[in-house]
């Protein structure tokens, strides 16, 4: 950053037709507030030179840590070989990288075995990607690179393999349609292809697809591998077999629990009716036993009634005696 001038020089400008000077009572009416701006300026410069210093440390530890994860890069690309179409899977995985690649795109992917950054030495002059293919039926490359380097003049300028393609496979000159695999639609530009890609002259800072590889994927492609892909607003509200069959039997499951329900309130109608009858017979039996507490009564009457005319019997006997 360029420090302002101690002293505001004078200019001459056109007002009105007339050149009129501009002193420095003019720019700054306040000494102070100049004096100010100078002091914050001096220490912004400070800054600027830690800053500086702080850069090429950490350019230094990014150097020495590259070197250290370099033998765990490799072990992680043996293991991954071991897992069929790894490195298409998690490229469909990936929100923004999945967008870009049509039916086409994902299966010439399906030969891709190995995915390699390469950060140069000076990490500032930058980096090459490396894609290794098995033999397919697109194109004759075992390895097709791409790298982001600074030219002669320290402009930022790309470069790429050239893709040898067989007859009738050239991905790039399809005419591709706007659809992608699973109803999803297309972002790129131009409906083009994903190895178009390899054929762009971009700078590495604006190479968004460069960038999202480098550090988004490369650092660890495992949680995008494991992760399903991000289904589109549009077909979120879409089911699969499997949950259609689900759902279906989770409403059969409920019909069947309404049905127990309602054979169970019939079976309540039913007890309650037999209570009714055994209320209509308790009432019966209420009756009877009314009817018999009757006849005990009667019974106990009569027995009494006779009970005195047998005292009178008895007493009528004794008086005849006497």
């Amino acid at each position: 950053m360029s420090s302002p001038p101690a002293k505001v020089r004078k200019e001459e400008v056109t007002k009105n037709g007339q050149n009129v000077q501009e002193s420095e009572s003019d720019l700054y009416p306040d000494k102070e507030h100049q004096q100010a701006i100078e002091e914050i300026d001096n220490v912004q410069n400070e800054i600027d030179n830690l800053n500086e210093m702080a850069s090429e440390e950490i350019l230094k530890v990014e150097q020495k840590y590259n070197a250290l994860r370099q033998p765990f890069f490799e072990n992680r690309a043996k293991l991954i070989e071991k897992i069929p179409h790894f490195w298409a899977t998690t490229f469909t995985h990936h929100p923004q990288l999945s967008m870009l690649l049509d039916e086409g795109d994902e299966d010439a992917l399906q030969y891709l075995s190995k995915v390699e950054v390469k950060e140069f030495d000076d990490i500032k002059s930058g980096y090459r990607i490396n894609f290794f293919f098995t033999p397919n039926p697109y194109f004759e490359n075992e390895v097709i690179s791409k790298e982001f380097h600074l030219n002669e003049t320290g402009d930022p300028k790309s470069k790429a393999t050239p893709i040898r393609w067989k007859p009738n496979k050239d991905l790039t000159k399809r005419n591709l349609s706007g659809n992608l695999k699973d109803g999803r639609k297309r972002t790129h530009t131009d409906n083009e292809s994903f190895f178009c890609w390899f054929t762009e002259q971009s700078e590495a800072g604006a190479d968004e697809l460069g960038e999202v590889l480098k550090d988004d994927i490369w650092p660890n492609p495992l949680q995008f591998f494991l992760v399903p892909p991000a289904e589109d607003e549009g077909t979120s509200d879409i089911m699969d077999s499997g949950e259609l069959e689900a759902l279906d039997e989770y409403d059969e499951g409920e019909d069947d629990d309404d049905l127990d329900d309602d054979d169970l309130d019939g079976e309540d109608d039913l007890d309650g009716s037999d209570g009714g009858e055994d209320d209509i017979e308790g009432e019966d039996d209420d009756d009877d036993d009314d009817d018999d507490d009757e006849d005990i009564e009667g019974d106990i009457v009569e027995e009494v009634e006779g009970d005195d005319d047998d005292d009178g019997v008895d007493d009528g006997g004794d008086d005849g005696g006497d």
